[in-house]
């Protein structure tokens, strides 16, 4: 089973994952979610039910404001497979002990991080900046 390296925020929930790569001169091969490499890293079960995926053709794309509220709040898990992102999230749970904290990262498509939302803590915005 892969390793999966994680970084935690002061939202909680919110993590930079960053799994484990296997190279050689043909390209790479990754794991890019694994139910048990998750748990073992700490990280909640996820029953994923979509998978999404967009295009933005031109450098300084915005991806503008992204938010949704009970009873349709989704995880979310981004990676960039081509450049990189800039990606903030930003805690608007009214009442909640992180709300106005932002977590801001570069996602690059070298590196392979991911950034994730969960459900229940994703009624963040967020946006995305193409690079």
């Amino acid at each position: 089973m892969a390793k999966l390296n994680v970084t935690s925020f002061d939202i909680p929930g919110v993590a930079l994952i960053r799994p484990q790569r296997h190279e050689d001169e043909r390209g790479y091969f990754c794991e890019t979610w694994n139910a048990a490499a998750w748990a073992e890293a700490g990280l909640s079960a996820y029953d994923w039910v979509q998978d999404n995926e967009a295009l933005s053709a031109d450098r300084g794309t915005l991806r503008g404001l992204h938010f949704q509220a009970p009873p349709f709040e989704q995880a979310k898990l981004v990676r960039v497979i081509s450049g990189a992102i800039y990606d903030v999230a930003v805690d608007i749970r009214h009442g909640s002990p992180s709300y106005g904290r932002s977590v801001a990262v570069t996602l690059k498509a070298e590196t392979g991080d991911q950034l994730l939302v969960p459900r229940g803590s994703n009624t963040n915005a967020r946006y995305a900046r193409r690079l």
